[in-house]
């Protein structure tokens, strides 16, 4: 069998929809290659910043990595602007989608909501309110994104920062997607873990 028999999804019997699932199973094992993938087309993404979009992603996860953050972290730092390629005007939430069913509850939060948090930094320059992130002031992931953002995101645009590669990120890249989607054990529903880690970020640097 190499296609389905059915043109309508309604005429489908169980050994399309087996096969299909079977073929799924094999597409989604590739994600990772594939984001790693997409990472690299950032470089011809928006222009007009000293950096690449590719180099501000490795950048922010680099920052990440070096000051002790876990995996979640990393790679949450590392794709959290994958949508601009694809999602523009929501790009933020194109890349907490994606990573939602992969990470803790509290990375995937942050991601979907680092634009208004962003919006501190430059938004009164455009007219724009700069207290967007106000909104959230109770969340209970208020201060993550605070520092997500102060630390790791709005910080990565320089030019002569020393970044690790795109390949020293795909063991954590790979290990994040080869997870069971929207495992309770892996989303973590409500738990925050620190961004930094003095200890281990000692080691790292």
């Amino acid at each position: 069998m190499e296609k389905v028999k059915f043109t309508a999804m309604k005429d489908g019997d169980r050994e399309d929809y087996e096969f299909l699932t079977r073929h799924e199973i094999d597409y989604a094992s590739k994600t990772a290659e594939r984001l790693l993938a997409a990472l690299v087309d950032l470089d011809e993404s928006l222009s007009g910043y000293q950096v690449t979009r590719l180099g501000h992603s490795l950048q922010s996860a680099t920052r990440a990595w070096r000051d002790g953050a876990d995996t979640d972290w990393v790679v949450s730092a590392l794709l959290h602007d994958i949508g601009d390629i694809y999602a523009p005007y929501n790009h933020d939430e194109y890349a907490a989608t994606i990573l939602r069913p992969f990470v803790r509850e509290q990375c995937a939060w942050v991601v979907e909501k680092h634009g208004d948090f962003q919006k501190l930094y430059y938004a009164h320059h455009l007219g724009g309110n700069p207290h967007a992130r106000d909104a959230y002031r109770d969340h209970p992931y208020f201060d993550d994104c605070a520092a997500f953002c102060e630390r790791w995101d709005q910080a990565s645009f320089d030019p002569d920062y020393d970044h690790h590669d795109i390949g020293f990120s795909r063991e954590m890249v790979e290990e994040v997607f080869a997870r069971k989607p929207y495992d309770p054990a892996v989303i973590r529903t409500g738990e925050r873990v620190a961004l930094t880690d003095s200890s281990i970020a000692e080691r790292r640097n």
